[in-house]
């Protein structure tokens, strides 16, 4: 008998880590959820695999894998530590990385301190050489300068160094021959080209994207090489792949090359799926909401695809769902649009003077929420959840964790008392206040990017998204909310729907009349390339899909639209400012264009999974239908409680009710109607009015 192979994706998040296998034949997906271990994020990875490997035998052919190791190493999380790094960049240029941009994330605070440079000065080293911007030597470069900076590093005990030069991304030779000279010196250490990494103008943005690849190398190189070693023996030799920003996958070696393209990677995964999803059932427009145990996530899917931008900053404050810009450390390269706040099923409820406030703090996965009874003592919106009758008293995981009720009662009567509330009040203030912030993450991803929600559908996963979607579907206008089948782990369902990506970038900066059509496709031809090797991760079969773009200006303009690439410039050009007519309101006929950048976008095709399609399995035993006591719409009611497994397509259930599953729970509110819809989902659609 031919031993079963399984493809299995893994998410690590700040509470739980969720594995996912499907069986290259198809058939049920296996669920695995198991607590996260934030100082040793593969021992959960191993645990999870370990349990998936016990309940069905076989091997995994291969294995996709998103963390949040690149957020944490620069959120300061204990147990990672930065790598000492070091920049050699121009003479004369070497406190760009320091000078930044005039942004000021807090403008009326006269005690702002500017976020910490990445490399101290003393490890900033100024190195003789010059390129224009046209990529003309000005001044040769000073290799002996290069030796003598070698050697200062090596004292230092440097294991990585950026190199960062004036206008390389017109001429790359002052930085390849420097990188071959540190190389030489210093054989153990990460060396990092920025026209390697991000060949494009702006020495700020340039330096910051460059400086932050390398920081990420060395701990995410250790991290995922361990992880393949210690492998159990059923996916031992089988491809390790990780996650990226950009909501495709990528082999370890890619990631390790370029870290900077995986640090949003287990929220990518979830758009992924959303996306993959709303494929299958023909919605071309799509909210994607996420809400797990630390945080809650939105983006938007137009046309199948999920909304990317280029730009972003990492380790920077978060207000009201937007990155504060000037906060952070910014890195350019393709990342999912997604807005983010603080409020998952693990984030810490308090009191500001007569004030309840919810985040951003979170007990994380240790302790975790007072419920767990795991030692934390502070309300959460999980307590709230099991305060207000939403969770199941025997507990999650389908009974496997048993949550402490009289803990979370002690622990949300802490900022009940003082604001003169009732246990019930103080945990309904809670979830009121996670929904408002909620609803501007969702309003950001929609209103403010020119989709009316009215026209989108929202589909709503994570461990808590269920719970809240119908209300935030009410708040904006949303008429129908998608649960998919197993919503606790559909990050890691996202990760199996995923293809290979990789992204390649040059600088033109030329005016569009002035770039000759010829020489733009040789250009292009040479992305292409690099682009689907990859890719291809050696296997020649592959069917690869090759996309070109174009980014845009007008001739003093500061920033540029991407706009898809064409042998007809002229069409390339009415292409742009219909893009920039629709998204600023006007586009002038007359004013000249710029070309900035080249664009490459390779896809290296998956083969497809069965994994939308609900396997046949006898209806579940009706027994007596359970009730529970629950605060819904206002006021405590006996609702019905249904298990998810029961229904299949054509049943439906009116409002206020609860559908339990084990990694779990939606919420049908008074006025909403749930019907079991195809690809195993559940349909909630706001009843006529």
């Amino acid at each position: 008998m031919r031993e079963a192979c399984y493809r299995i994706g893994v998410d690590v998040g700040g509470t739980f880590t969720d594995l996912i296998a499907v069986s290259e034949e198809g058939g049920a997906l296996l669920p695995v959820k198991v607590p996260s271990t934030p100082r040793a994020p593969a021992d959960g990875v191993l645990d999870a695999l370990g349990r998936a490997f016990a309940a069905r035998p076989g091997r995994a052919s291969y294995v996709v894998h998103a963390s949040t190791i690149g957020t944490n190493l620069f959120l300061g999380q204990i147990g990672l530590d930065l790598p000492r790094t070091a920049l050699l960049t121009t003479e004369g240029f070497r406190d760009v990385l320091e000078i930044g941009r005039q942004r000021r994330a807090e403008l009326y605070n006269l005690f702002y301190r500017r976020p910490r440079p990445l490399v101290p000065r003393r490890l900033r080293i100024g190195i003789p050489e010059r390129i224009d911007a046209g990529g003309g030597v000005v001044q040769p470069l000073e290799e002996a300068r290069v030796r003598e900076a070698a050697s200062r590093l090596r004292e230092a005990g440097v294991e990585a160094v950026a190199i960062v030069f004036l206008h390389s991304y017109a001429n790359s030779a002052h930085e390849r021959r420097a990188r071959d000279i540190l190389q030489a010196a210093l054989p153990e250490a990460v060396i990092v080209t920025s026209s390697e990494i991000d060949p494009e103008y702006r020495e700020y943005e340039r330096a910051s994207t460059t400086v932050v690849n390398a920081l990420l190398s060395p701990v995410v190189s250790r991290y995922l090489r361990g992880l393949r070693s210690r492998l159990p023996q059923e996916a031992s030799g089988a491809p390790l792949y990780a996650m990226q920003s950009s909501g495709g996958i990528t082999t370890i070696e890619g990631a390790a090359a370029r870290p900077g393209t995986i640090i949003e990677s287990g929220p990518a995964a979830g758009v992924v799926g959303a996306a993959a999803l709303a494929r299958r059932l023909g919605c071309d427009r799509v909210l994607s909401f996420d809400m797990g145990g630390t945080t809650a996530k939105a983006g938007a899917i137009v046309g199948g695809r999920p909304q990317v931008v280029t730009e972003y900053e990492v380790g920077g404050t978060v207000h009201a769902g937007r990155i504060v810009r000037g906060s952070g450390y910014p890195v350019r390269s393709p990342f999912i649009d997604l807005a983010e706040v603080s409020a998952g099923g693990g984030t810490v409820a308090w009191v500001e003077g007569s004030a309840l406030r919810v985040g951003p703090l979170s007990a994380g996965a240790d302790p975790g929420p007072a419920c767990y009874g795991r030692g934390g003592d502070r309300p959460t919106v999980t307590d709230a959840h099991l305060l207000l009758g939403w969770l199941s008293p025997e507990g999650l995981l389908g009974g496997q964790m048993r949550l402490a009720r009289e803990a979370a009662e002690q622990a949300m009567a802490a900022v009940a008392r003082p604001l003169g509330l009732g246990l019930t009040e103080a945990a309904a203030g809670v979830l009121e206040i996670v929904n408002a912030q909620m609803a501007r993450a969702l309003r950001i991803v929609s209103l403010e990017r020119g989709h009316d929600p009215r026209e989108m559908v929202m589909v709503a996963f994570g461990g808590a998204g269920p719970m809240h979607a119908a209300a935030l579907a009410d708040d904006l206008g949303v008429r129908e909310v998608i649960v998919p089948r197993h919503p606790g782990l559909f990050s890691a369902v996202g990760l199996l729907a995923a293809d290979l990506r990789a992204d390649r970038v040059q600088s033109v900066m030329r005016p569009i009349e002035a770039v000759e059509p010829g020489w733009l496709d040789r250009r292009f031809h040479g992305l292409d390339a690099e682009a689907q090797a990859a890719v291809r991760d050696g296997d020649a079969r592959r069917q690869v899909v090759v996309q070109r773009g174009l980014d845009l200006r007008y001739v003093g303009q500061s920033y540029e639209l991407t706009v898809p690439a064409g042998a007809d410039l002229a069409m390339v050009a009415e292409a742009f400012r219909a893009r920039h007519a629709d998204i600023y309101g006007y586009a002038p006929a007359r004013e000249p264009i710029e070309v900035v950048n080249a664009r490459v976008t390779a896809f290296g095709i998956m083969p497809p999974l069965p994994l939308w399609e609900a396997p046949s399995a006898p209806r579940a035993a009706h027994g007596p239908q359970a009730r529970r006591r629950a605060y819904l719409g206002g006021e405590w009611r006996e609702v019905p409680v249904l298990r998810r497994e029961a229904l299949v397509p054509g049943d439906e259930v009116a409002g206020p009710a609860i559908v339990e599953e084990d990694d779990a729970t939606t919420i049908v509110p008074a006025g909403w109607r749930c019907a079991a819809g195809e690809a195993g989902t559940l349909r909630l659609r706001r009843a006529a009015r």
